[in-house]
């Protein structure tokens, strides 16, 4: 469903990304896991086509981003790491405004704000204005605005970040729950969040591919890598791998 080719991206000299590639497959939850500067928030702007990469491709099906990226933005929804939320506004009012943006008009518009209100729980705070309702709610009304217009793909930035244990958990199974009949990516550096949630797991240290696979496929990896013997945590895998990857890189 996503395919991402050497992807290269330069913030004058340095290098964000170095020929990142991997793939997420149609109704997969992949965990992008890297430590903070790793590249995460770089790969997903590109991604979602916010940025422009230096070099290489990405597909969502058979749309290319960089050929075609209104087509592509068609297909997906984006939560960044900072929610794009208008305070002033009220949780209706916002929603709806998002969806008109999007092109859905009359009955597809009041279904899909229907949706949701209810896919998101948004029914408590629904009259609320954005600048009174809690950081939970406003990751809620976050994801409300990436899932409005029913896209393929929903890419999320960090999205437990600052999150008190009960809103991560909610925020947790509503992602879960969208699985069945979405593609998803998020990015994060907690460990636990990818082990709740991920299917399969990419590992990025300084804009460069270190691992990806299923925890038991990286567990292997780092075995083989490390000469230790399992079973390993997330943890121990995390750290073997990242080690491992610098160790490579100096030699």
């Amino acid at each position: 469903m996503i395919t991402v080719e050497k992807l290269t991206m330069y913030y004058g000299q340095y290098a964000a990304l170095k020929d990142l590639s991997f793939e997420v497959r149609k109704g997969e939850i992949l965990g992008l896991l890297g430590p903070n500067g790793a590249g995460k928030t770089t790969a997903m702007r590109i991604l979602t086509t916010y940025l422009y990469p230096a070099a290489g491709q990405v597909r969502l099906g058979d749309v290319s981003i960089l050929a075609n990226p209104l087509e592509a933005r068609k297909k997906t929804g984006y939560l960044p790491e900072n929610v794009p939320v208008y305070p002033d506004m009220r949780v209706d009012d916002y929603v709806r405004f998002v969806a008109k943006a999007r092109g859905l008009t009359g009955k597809q518009l009041t279904e899909r704000v229907e949706w949701v209100r209810e896919a998101c729980q948004l029914k408590p705070i629904w009259k609320h204005q954005i600048s009174e309702i809690s950081k939970g709610y406003k990751q809620r009304v976050g994801l409300a605005q990436a899932l409005v217009h029913d896209p393929e793909i929903l890419i999320l930035d960090e999205p437990t970040t600052g999150l008190d244990p009960l809103q991560i958990l909610g925020i947790r199974d509503l992602i879960k729950n969208l699985a069945h009949e979405k593609t998803i990516i998020f990015s994060t550096h907690i460990l636990q969040e990818v082990q709740a949630m991920a299917d399969r797991i990419v590992i990025i240290n300084e804009g460069r591919l270190v691992a990806q696979g299923t925890q038991q496929e990286l567990e292997t990896h780092a075995c083989e890598k490390t000469g230790r013997q399992g079973p390993l945590s997330l943890e121990d895998i995390f750290i073997a791998l990242l080690r491992v990857e610098a160790h490579e890189g100096q030699v």
